[in-house]
């Protein structure tokens, strides 16, 4: 045999189970499969696939998705080339959101399709493709940028690339931070790599929390495809965490985004060397709480450290942040107060997965400075309600007496009123299960923005992170933002169904 491109590929795509979707695909001409040799290329499992995404109409992505996956495409073919194709087609610019929401929610639906009914479980996905076609659109009016092809000539050697990558990043040098994270890459492990980068893609409040989200779910995803995809997702995270468009390099300059990242370097120095805490101490989540309701970025960082210092357990000071960023949403209902929650579902799954303690408590104190930042952005869009999530009571301790049918319809007229409901419902023993499974098949059904997956996927996840004590509150507070009962059906999903019958 002839051992060219077109056997390799043919036998490639035989032993991972793509021949159904090979040969759904047509013939190609020579031209059909050229593409522009400065732009990133990926491994030859994947990339036919992705370029399937990418050239796809949107008004027809989903019946041809469909049928490749009742030919056998796998999820994780899938979820795999839905990334890829987002990292390689969508710029994180102006800003680390927007468009970019096509790369940044991809780990969201696929937490949603996890935990979703057997039913439903595509629904997320096929969402995220046809989110993607949008946002493909939208890069092509915008300039039509592509992820290039890296500089090989310049990737430092295995033992040179870290320490390269470090001085990139600290002077927010774009051109060398890349190849140094390509080097990176492909000397290094998924520890190494993300302990290096947490810090970084916490230091700045550009962005409102998408950099740190970024990092979060670009690992989470990279963990289920494969650490073999590595190399494009980084260089794309890295360039989006260099992302200060319309400022000054942070480097040389003193700005207010970059403030609470230096302030929080320094205040390491003040943490215990036994720093986790053994005290629970409901008295100090309360005291944080309400702290947050009004203190400065420095203020709330000081306080965590003094409150570490005394011994309070991390625990508790975690149970306080999750509940300010809930309240921020009962105050102003929008998007800057449901980025507090995603920020801090990000940045709790970093401290998690950090290695180095020094990265564990730098990211604590960032998450901390964040929610003040939250609440003057929040501010900055209009007067900010007088409620406390610690407003919600509960003195009947009888069963329950509302339906979680009757919360979420309730959610389309008076949200404050259904919020309580919520809390009623779960402080009386309320199946917390159901109230969790109702609201992610509401999103399936009426959401239609990234957000609705990114939102629901963090608070969703991180209710049952929270001691007993609060987490009905955090989850009563998120009424605020799920999607209610009284919406209409989104015609997507239709079409969706439609397809995969």
């Amino acid at each position: 045999m002839i051992y060219n491109r077109r056997n390799f590929l043919a036998e490639t795509a035989t032993g991972l189970g793509l021949g159904g979707l090979l040969a759904g695909l047509g013939p190609l001409s020579a031209e059909d499969v050229v593409m522009d040799p400065g732009i990133a290329r990926f491994s030859s499992d994947i990339e036919p696939l992705v370029q399937f995404l990418e050239a796809t109409p949107r008004d027809s992505i989903i019946e041809e998705t469909a049928r490749r996956v009742q030919s056998g495409l796998s999820y994780r073919e899938l979820l795999a080339a839905l990334l890829l194709a987002g990292v390689r087609n969508v710029q994180p610019r102006p800003s680390v959101g927007f468009k970019f929401h096509a790369v940044l929610v991809v780990n969201s639906a696929h937490l949603a399709s996890l935990s979703s009914a057997d039913e439903d479980r595509w629904l997320p996905i096929f969402w995220a493709i046809d989110n993607f076609k949008n946002s493909q659109t939208r890069d092509i009016a915008e300039g039509n940028w592509t992820l290039p092809a890296v500089d090989e000539a310049h990737v430092p050697a295995a033992h040179k690339a870290a320490g390269q990558l470090r001085v990139a990043l600290d002077q927010w040098d774009e051109q060398a931070a890349d190849v140094a994270i390509t080097g990176l890459v492909r000397n290094a492990g998924a520890q190494e790599i993300f302990d290096q980068l947490a810090i970084y893609a916490a230091r700045d409040f550009r962005s409102i929390g998408h950099k740190v989200i970024y990092l979060s779910n670009a690992f989470r995803t990279l963990q289920t495809i494969g650490w073999d995809y590595a190399e494009p997702v980084m260089r794309s995270l890295v360039y989006a965490m260099l992302n200060h468009q319309g400022s000054p390099n942070p480097a040389d300059s003193d700005l207010p985004a970059d403030r609470p990242g230096r302030l929080n370097r320094d205040l390491l120095e003040k943490m215990p060397t036994h720093w986790r805490g053994r005290t629970a101490d409901d008295g100090a989540t309360r005291e944080l709480v309400t702290a947050f309701h009004d203190c400065s970025p420095e203020q709330a960082s000081e306080m965590v450290v003094d409150l570490i210092n005394s011994g309070v357990a991390i625990q508790s000071i975690w149970d306080g942040i999750y509940a300010s960023a809930g309240e921020l949403m009962m105050r102003q209902r929008g998007i800057i107060s449901l980025h507090s929650v995603t920020t801090t579902n990000a940045l709790h799954h970093a401290f998690k997965t950090a290695a180095n303690d020094q990265t564990r408590q730098y990211l604590l104190l960032q998450n901390a400075s964040f929610l003040p930042m939250f609440r003057e952005a929040a501010r900055g869009r209009g007067p900010l309600a007088d409620r406390h999530i610690t407003d919600l009571n509960h003195e009947d301790k009888a069963k329950p007496t509302e339906s979680v049918r009757a919360i979420f319809q309730t959610m389309g007229r008076d949200r404050p009123g259904a919020s309580q409901m919520m809390y009623q419902y779960l402080s009386a023993g309320g199946d917390a299960q159901s109230v969790v499974d109702h609201a992610r098949r509401l999103v399936f059904l009426k959401g239609d923005d990234s957000h609705d997956y990114k939102f629901s996927s963090a608070a969703l996840e991180d209710y049952r992170r929270l001691s007993p004590q609060w987490r009905n509150r955090f989850l009563a507070a998120s009424t605020f933002q799920l999607r209610n009962e009284t919406e209409k059906t989104r015609p997507l999903v239709k079409r969706i169904q439609t397809a995969l019958a």
